[in-house]
């Protein structure tokens, strides 16, 4: 890939490379899209509504397909890149919107699956405050995302875990340091205090899970 000076995912070189650059950089990413999948189909009920956040192309919609259909339930997914938009293959029809904007209709689930650190802090409390008011009694959203790094020697020790699983994946050590470097000033690890309360079901160094109830 092509890794773009500040990183976006508004690019047709980006978009169309995602779904293997994801895979490499994050190699327990298909491990947790079956983890979202299996708590999702615990809260999505017969005519329930869902969201998939920050959907790209398609990745989670395709995980709960099989529910959504089973439940005669609807998906909206959303992401803020046109040319993500050209290449969805995923259930439902993707809105192009800044999801920290959208007007949301209550619902049953929503999925913010590597999503939220990509959302502006100043935006985040109001954004997730939003959501919970949203969410119909019985239903969750569920968050996956990078977290702010411990501190202390543990930091360093997850950072090169994160590191080895990338290099195990086959990523040339350039396209590594180039993706961070990317990202500065466009990537915000969060606070899981952001999200309180929350329970967290899912870690891998500095990435975790959480699932918020209604």
């Amino acid at each position: 890939m092509n890794i773009p000076r500040d990183w976006t995912f508004k690019t047709s070189d980006v978009a169309g490379e995602f779904d293997r650059h994801v895979r490499e950089q994050l190699p327990w990413y298909d491990l947790t899209t079956g983890v979202v999948a299996h708590v999702a189909r615990h809260y999505i009920p017969e005519g329930g509504r869902v969201y998939d956040i920050g959907a790209s192309t398609g990745n989670i919609g395709n995980a709960l397909a099989d529910t959504l259909a089973s439940r005669k339930a609807e998906i909206v997914p959303i992401d803020n890149s046109a040319a993500m938009a050209d290449i969805y293959c995923g259930p439902g029809r993707l809105v192009v919107a800044d999801a920290a904007d959208f007007d949301y209709q209550p619902f049953d689930l929503a999925v913010l699956f590597l999503c939220l650190m990509f959302v502006p802090p100043s935006k985040r409390g109001e954004f997730v405050a939003r959501l919970r008011s949203r969410l119909r009694p019985g239903g969750a959203i569920v968050i996956f995302d990078k977290c702010e790094p411990a501190s202390g020697y543990v930091a360093t020790v997850l950072w090169r875990l994160a590191l080895a699983g990338k290099a195990a994946a086959g990523v040339d050590a350039r396209e590594i340091l180039a993706k961070e470097l990317s990202l500065g000033g466009v990537q915000r690890p969060i606070n899981p205090r952001e999200i309180e309360p929350a329970t967290e079901i899912f870690r891998f160094g500095d990435f975790a899970g959480w699932v918020i109830e209604a």
